[in-house]
């Protein structure tokens, strides 16, 4: 067998084959011992690169990246509209300067790119004209492709014939994410933000997505059936910087008083305990859900970010 072949082959396996790591160590021995003299250096090297990595990219994967490139043309570079003040105040006013890059949107190497051509920074100066400086504080409101991949394929059962709903679904990265990588019946976003309803909509109607997604303008809190009948509801850094305290109140209270059906899960960032931590619910959480245990050693490529995958929490209801 010739080089490109033998890691054609290998990609193939490695992909495709669903087992365990003694049975998949094995065969992949196996189908090496089958390349030839000359070839086997080669396929070596490889396989130890970056480059191998470039044969398990999917369509699913290159689909999410022409949908992050499409919207980062129509948004300006923080990827925030005028409209959302509030959660610009917000972030000016924290103790750490924050800025906000969207992590569906901006990959780190297309952030290390940025960085160079000096249009984005990761520093900030202590003092002004000085050399002093210190990293800048990111948040995202959304999942990147890699945090995608783990929710839908290593943190959430199988959805078949099941109904997510994705509270502030903002650009549509969990919508997308769960059309393309799992079997969910239905994906349903809630967004306030009619601006961000707009995009949603163009990607669901170029990408042919509207027979799984729907994306309602509306605010949660008038959606009480919805949230009832759903197995599956994400929040992803929802609240925080777009309501004030007692908007969050409510909104956590509805919410609590609503996702009541039992073994429906519950997808949030950061973990709930730090997000009602910090408000006065009177919401009993060891009553309402308990937490599942997440496996974040997983490898999901050369962009994995295990501290940022542990962000992730998953909840089921009691």
């Amino acid at each position: 067998m010739h080089l490109p072949s033998a890691l054609c082959a290998c990609a193939w396996l490695l992909r495709e084959l669903h087992m365990d790591l003694q049975s998949a160590l094995c065969a992949l021995r196996s189908l090496l011992g089958g390349v030839s003299a000359r070839a086997l250096p080669g396929v070596l090297h490889t396989l130890r690169g970056d480059a191998f990595e470039d044969l398990f990219q999917c369509n699913e994967d290159a689909v999410l990246r022409n949908i992050a490139g499409e919207l980062r043309e129509a948004l300006p570079a923080e990827a925030m509209l005028s409209s959302e003040h509030q959660a610009m105040q917000k972030m000016q006013q924290s103790f750490e300067p924050t800025v906000h890059v969207d992590s569906f949107l901006y990959e780190d190497t297309l952030i290390d790119q940025l960085c160079e051509e000096g249009r984005m920074s990761r520093h900030y100066c202590l003092s002004c004209g000085s050399q002093q400086t210190a990293p800048l504080g990111f948040i995202s409101h959304s999942f990147s492709l890699v945090e995608l991949k783990f929710l839908f394929q290593h943190a959430l059962p199988d959805l078949s014939g099941k109904t997510l709903v994705d509270i502030g679904s903002r650009l549509g990265a969990v919508l997308f994410g769960g059309f393309l990588y799992s079997s969910a019946a239905q994906l349903i976003g809630v967004e306030m933000n009619a601006e961000f309803c707009e995009l949603q909509g163009k990607i669901i109607n170029k990408y042919h997505f509207n027979d799984r997604i729907q994306v309602l303008h509306a605010d949660i809190c008038t959606q009480a059936s919805l949230l009832q009948d759903a197995d599956v509801i994400v929040l992803n850094n929802v609240f925080e910087y777009f309501l004030d305290e007692d908007a969050q109140i409510s909104a956590w209270t509805f919410i609590n008083s609503c996702v009541c059906k039992m073994g429906a899960l519950l997808v949030t960032v950061p973990a709930l305990e730090e997000s009602l931590g910090k408000l006065q619910t009177g919401i009993d959480l060891n009553h309402w859900v308990e937490e599942v245990q997440l496996d974040y050693n997983v490898y999901l490529g050369a962009d994995t970010d295990s501290e940022a995958l542990q962000n992730i929490h998953l909840y089921r209801v009691r």
